[in-house]
C-alpha cells in the first residue's frame, strides 16, 4: 500500500512539474530564439540602408567590406540581392540553403521575415532574417543573412538541463517526502494488520499503540482495542464458565452416583434392576462428558506457550499405558519409532492429550482381534504422527464432522463416549501450529494423522520436556 500511494504522489508530482516547465521550455526557447532574430533584423537593416546607393549605381562600393568584416567578426553569412535574384555582394560563409527562398520571397514583397519561430535543441537549421532594400518605396532588392543556431540550441539545451535538474530535485524531495507522509498514515495500518494476525495466532495480549497515524487511524487503532478487549473478555468469561460448571457439577454428579448406587441392594424386582444398572452407566456417561469438557476448557485457554518434547518418547509412553485396554479388548496396539530422538515443538502436553484421544478411539472401534499402529518419524521439517486401526473407518460426510463437538457417528451412539475427543485434538493441534488429519484406511478402518512442526534447532537434553522412561514390549 505504501509503494502505490507513493506512486500516487509522484504522478502527481510529475504532471504538476510537467503542467509548469513544459511551458516556461518554450517560453525560454522562443526568448533566445526572439534575442537572435532581433539583433540579426537590427544588422541586415543597417546593411539595406548601405546597398541602396550600392544597387543604384550597380557599384558594391563599401558594401562587400562590410559583409565581410561582419562575417569574420560574427561568423553569419549575409548577401544582397537585387529584385531579379542576382547576388550583389555576399560574404565568404555564405551558402544560400532551402530556407532562403521564401525569405527571398517575402523580403522583395516588401516585408521583412525571420525565422524559425523558436530555436529547439534538436533543430539544425540556421536562423534567416531577409529586409527589403527600399528606395522611394520602390523594393530595389533584399539583405539575408543565415545564423548558425548551434550557441543558440546551447543555451537553451543548457536552461532545459536547469529546469530538468530542478524537476528531478523536486521529483526527488516528492518522493522522501511521500514515503514519509505515507509511512506515518501507514504505520497505524501495519501494526494494526500485526497485531490482528498475532490475535488469529493465539496471543490475545497483543494491542495496537493508539498513538500513531492521523487521528482517524488512531480512533480506529483504539476502537480495535477495545474491541479486542471485549472479545478477549467474553472468550475467557465463556471458558471460565464451561470449567467451572463442570467443575461443580462433579460434586452432585457423584453424590448422586453415591444414592443411586446405594439403590441397588433394595431393589428385588429385575426390571428395576435393570433400570437401576442403566442409571449408573447414564451418571458415568454424564461424568465423562463433565471431564472432557474441562479437558477441553483447559486446552482452550492454553497461550501460545511451546515446549520442546521428544515424540517418540511421548508416544512410547502412550502405548505402554494403553496396553493393559488394549489386551482386555484382545486388540494388539504397535508402535514405531525412528532410532533417534523425534524433537517437535508444540504447547504443553499436546501429544499426550492427542495420542490418548486417537488411541483411544482405535481400541475402542477396532474390536476384538483388530490392531491399531501408532507410527512416529520426520515430515516437511516437523514430527508425523500416525495412528491406524483395522475398525469400520468413517465415510467421507463423517470425517468432515469428527471434529465438530459432541458429534458421534450413528452407529457408535451406544459406545462410551462424550464426543469430545477429536474436538480437543484439533484444538491442541491448532494451538501447536500443527495439522491434524483423519481418511480411510486401506483396506478398512481410519489413519489419523497428526504433524507437529521441528524446534529451530535440536535442543540439548535440558531443554527438552521430559517423559519418564517406559519399559514395553509391544509387537
Amino acid at each position: 500500500m505504501r509503494r502505490r500511494l507513493v506512486i500516487s504522489y509522484l504522478l502527481l508530482m510529475v504532471l504538476v512539474l510537467l503542467a509548469l516547465e513544459t511551458p516556461l521550455a518554450a517560453t525560454l526557447a522562443s526568448r533566445e530564439t526572439d534575442r537572435v532574430r532581433a539583433d540579426r533584423l537590427a544588422d541586415a537593416t543597417r546593411f539595406a540602408s548601405l546597398a541602396g546607393p550600392a544597387l543604384r549605381g550597380g557599384v558594391p562600393g563599401p558594401l562587400d567590406g562590410e559583409l565581410g568584416a561582419y562575417d569574420e567578426l560574427y561568423g553569419i553569412g549575409a548577401a544582397v540581392v537585387d529584385r531579379d535574384r542576382h547576388t550583389v555582394a555576399a560574404s565568404t560563409s555564405w551558402d544560400p540553403g532551402a530556407g532562403t527562398e521564401s525569405a527571398l520571397d517575402t523580403a522583395l514583397a516588401g516585408q521583412q521575415f525571420s525565422g524559425p519561430e523558436s530555436v529547439w535543441p534538436w533543430v539544425d537549421g540556421p536562423v534567416v532574417v531577409a529586409v527589403p532594400i527600399n528606395d522611394g518605396g520602390e523594393v530595389l532588392g533584399a539583405v539575408v543573412t543565415a545564423t548558425p543556431v548551434d550557441k543558440v540550441r546551447r543555451t537553451v539545451t543548457a536552461w532545459w538541463l536547469v529546469l530538468a535538474a530542478i524537476g528531478l530535485i523536486a521529483v526527488l524531495a516528492c518522493v522522501s517526502t511521500a514515503f514519509g507522509l505515507a509511512g506515518w498514515v501507514l504505520r497505524p495500518v501495519t501494526e494494526l494488520d500485526a497485531v490482528t494476525h498475532e490475535i488469529a495466532e493465539g496471543d490475545r495480549s497483543a494491542r495496537v499503540r493508539p498513538r500513531l497515524g492521523p487521528p482517524e487511524l488512531r480512533r480506529l487503532a483504539a476502537s480495535f482495542n477495545n474491541m479486542a478487549d471485549v472479545v478477549s473478555d467474553v472468550m475467557d468469561r465463556q471458558r471460565a464458565f464451561v470449567a467451572h460448571a463442570s467443575h461443580q457439577l462433579r460434586n452432585p454428579l457423584t453424590a448422586l452416583r453415591l444414592r443411586v448406587e446405594e439403590l441397588g441392594p433394595s431393589l428385588h424386582d429385575p426390571d428395576g434392576r435393570a433400570e437401576h444398572r442403566l442409571a449408573l452407566e447414564e451418571t458415568d456417561r454424564l461424568a465423562m462428558v463433565l471431564d472432557a469438557l474441562l479437558t477441553l476448557a483447559r486446552a482452550e485457554r492454553e497461550e501460545n506457550q511451546r515446549v520442546t518434547v521428544d515424540a517418540a518418547a511421548v508416544a512410547a509412553s502412550r502405548v505402554a499405558a494403553w496396553q493393559p485396554l488394549a489386551r482386555h479388548r484382545s486388540v494388539s496396539l504397535r508402535l514405531v519409532t525412528p532410532d533417534a530422538p523425534a524433537y517437535a515443538r508444540t504447547v504443553p502436553t499436546a501429544i499426550d492429550q492427542a495420542l490418548d484421544a486417537l488411541i483411544d478411539n482405535a481400541v475402542k472401534f477396532s474390536g476384538a482381534g483388530g490392531e491399531v499402529t501408532v507410527t512416529v518419524g520426520p515430515a516437511d521439517g516437523g514430527i508425523a504422527l500416525e495412528v491406524r486401526d483395522t475398525g469400520p473407518g468413517m465415510t467421507a460426510s463423517q470425517l468432515d464432522q469428527a471434529t465438530e463437538r459432541f458429534w458421534r457417528a450413528p452407529e457408535v451412539q451406544n459406545i462410551d463416549g462424550a464426543g469430545l475427543g477429536l474436538t480437543i485434538v484439533a484444538v491442541l493441534v491448532d494451538a501447536s501450529d500443527g495439522r491434524l488429519t483423519m481418511r480411510q484406511g486401506e483396506p478398512r478402518g481410519l489413519v489419523a494423522g497428526l504433524w507437529f512442526p521441528g524446534p529451530d534447532d535440536v535442543p540439548g537434553a535440558d531443554a527438552v520436556e521430559s517423559v519418564e522412561p517406559v519399559g514395553l514390549d509391544v509387537g
